[in-house]
């Protein structure tokens, strides 16, 4: 029995890095992560989709959609880190982006 690499797997799976399908699939899962990490922060400061909708200045359906990686762009994601005091740094690229 032949044993595969993670990343062998996915070449043949989903495809070569650089592949339209896999570049789609590499960033749904980055969006994910970052809507996971939005809604951990919210439950350690006890907040709800709501009230974190109200210190953002949009509505709790928008609360969702970031926390289920939708809708998100480097503002949202500023903004919903800074509204609840969470320190946080993004990378891209080599340039950090250091958030509170």
């Amino acid at each position: 029995m032949k044993l595969y690499t993670h990343e062998e797997m996915l070449n043949r799976v989903v495809g070569e890095k650089g592949t339209a399908r896999r570049d789609a699939l590499e960033t749904e899962l980055q969006s994910y992560i970052i809507g996971e990490a939005i809604k951990q922060a919210r439950k350690e400061k006890k907040l709800s989709q709501t009230q974190l909708g109200e210190l953002m200045g949009v509505q709790r359906s928008q609360i969702s959609r970031i926390e289920n990686g939708h809708n998100l762009t480097i503002n949202t994601i500023v903004r919903a880190f800074k509204a609840m005091g969470v320190p946080a740094t993004l990378s891209f690229g080599g340039v950090s982006l250091s958030l509170c």
